[in-house]
């Protein structure tokens, strides 16, 4: 082989390492790249998620702290009786209660059924009283009442556990709702008062059995 062979040889030789040298250069510059990327999607991903769990810790906690505000906040306009003095007694018979409709004190042993029930005649007040003790909401009216308003309060009161329905002629107000230990009276089923009633005391703070079985009562009418 002649010199200049040998030479174009080498010269070749080198060049390819060259060139593989630099692919190899240009392999690794690509992988840091890629795991730069990486690196920094995950970090921003990352953080994100600690970003927006953050935001929904404290979302929940405000969500939290406003209902507790609206708890101990009474409802505007509504009659509270002191729960400690409304007797809690099984009696047999009626009982005299001191206002119409009750919101507490001695009751008949069995309760109205109260899983959203709409009562289309008078139920006793014995009975709905227990139903209150089980941190139920009465939903009471009168012939003031309009067929629409009537129908309204049905549909919301079919769809909230822990609520019962039924007309009282004898009652002075037009719409009126019960809890033990309180009552709210309103002319219109449109009233913002209903739902913060019913959103309060619907298995509230007053309820004297929280928990206490609302069906397996009563269902007259």
């Amino acid at each position: 082989m002649s010199k200049t062979s040998k030479t174009s040889k080498k010269k070749a030789t080198a060049d390819r390492r060259a060139r593989i040298e630099e692919m190899r250069r240009a392999e690794r510059a690509r992988e840091r790249r890629n795991r730069i990327i990486t690196i920094t999607i995950s970090s921003v991903i990352v953080a994100g998620l600690i970003g927006w769990g953050a935001w929904a810790i404290n979302n929940a906690n405000e969500k939290q702290d406003q209902k507790a505000a609206a708890a101990k906040k009474p409802v505007q306009g509504e009659k509270t009786w002191d729960a400690k003095k409304l007797g809690r007694t099984h009696v047999a018979g009626t009982v005299k209660y001191p206002m119409n409709p009750a919101v507490g004190g001695n009751h008949n042993q069995a309760w109205m059924t109260c899983d959203g029930k709409v009562y289309t005649k008078p139920i006793a007040d014995e009975n709905a009283v227990h139903s209150l003790e089980h941190g139920a909401v009465w939903v009471t009216y009168n012939d003031k009442a309009t067929d629409a308003d009537i129908k309204t309060l049905g549909d919301k009161v079919s769809k909230t556990p822990y609520t019962l329905m039924s007309p009282d002629k004898t009652q002075s107000g037009t719409i009126m709702l019960s809890a033990w230990g309180h009552q709210l009276s309103v002319n219109k089923a449109s009233d913002p008062r209903v739902e913060q009633f019913l959103t309060k005391y619907v298995q509230g703070a007053q309820t004297p059995e929280p928990g206490a079985a609302c069906t397996g009562g009563l269902t007259a009418s």
